[in-house]
């Protein structure tokens, strides 16, 4: 009797063992679960707002490396030059990328809007694109050129025009230059001036057309199409940097500095030199 007495504590007490120890892992996994799904929710999100190329392009790979830092990438495509800060400004993005200084100055003195930049990420070649002539050396006497219809840009066209000798400008037009400044045209040449976006399907009705890096890629030009590029050393290389803006005041978010810590990272510079062949250029 004592013997089956014994037997059946042993029995009970091995049991409750068990038990134990399956309740301590279950309760361990719960416990991984919950941090899991705590970690999930506790994600910050970046909301930003982009042009489709390469802006688009580079912040999808720039979200993964956002992921270990703990932050989530939103990232709202806009295809022109006015609504990403207008969002931006209402408050509908964290940040937006897509401009250059220059234009976002510009901006800012037309709409009385306080955006600056948090960090400079990349500059996009601008680039002479052929039309109806085919050749620099062709261009005939009153030929049309299209350039960029905004401030900034179309200053930009101009240096780049100017630097393949076919106008001259003001000494000290500089990064402001607009027609009025040009102070030779051997060629009497036409500008027309068309929204950025709008200059590669325009190409088939200019003789050439002065096109931005980013609306050059969306047209499937190459920087090896262009007729001349901006050169890296060029007041426009160093002065057009596309930037991450951000409301004044948001620049030392934390989430806005892992975001550009992240884009200026060697993986990010690898990716954009790897991906885009020329055609966009990483700020070192």
């Amino acid at each position: 009797m004592k013997k089956l007495l014994s037997t059946i504590l042993i029995a009970a007490l091995s049991v409750s063992v068990f038990a134990g120890c399956a309740n301590s892992g279950a309760a361990s996994s719960a416990a991984g679960s919950a941090a899991a799904a705590s970690t999930a929710a506790t994600a910050k999100k970046i909301v930003i707002g982009a042009s489709p190329t390469p802006h688009e392009v580079i912040l999808k790979e720039a979200a993964k490396l956002l992921k270990a830092k703990g932050y989530d990438l939103e990232i709202k495509e806009f295809s022109d030059y006015v609504m990403p800060n207008t969002a931006l400004d209402g408050k509908e993005l964290d940040a937006n990328y897509f401009q250059h200084q220059p234009y976002l100055d510009e901006f800012n003195k037309e709409k009385g809007t306080k955006i600056v930049s948090a960090g400079s990420i990349h500059y996009e070649p601008f680039g002479i694109y052929a039309g109806k002539t085919k050749t620099l050396a062709d261009l005939k006497d009153g030929a049309t050129i299209a350039v960029p219809n905004d401030t900034s840009n179309e200053a930009r066209a101009l240096l780049l025009l100017q630097a393949q000798g076919l106008i001259k400008l003001k000494d000290d037009a500089g990064i402001t230059a607009t027609q009025k400044d040009i102070t030779e045209n051997k060629k009497n040449l036409k500008f027309t001036e068309i929204e950025a976006a709008q200059l590669v399907r325009a190409l088939p009705d200019v003789d050439l057309a002065v096109i931005n890096g980013n609306y050059a890629l969306e047209g499937n030009l190459k920087v090896s199409d262009a007729l001349a590029v901006e050169a890296a050393d060029s007041l426009a290389a160093t002065t057009y940097a596309n930037i991450i803006a951000v409301r004044s005041g948001d620049e030392n978010r934390e989430d806005i500095k892992a975001l550009v810590e992240v884009l200026k990272s060697d993986e990010m510079k690898t990716f954009i030199t790897k991906t885009f062949n020329g055609a966009v250029v990483p700020v070192k």
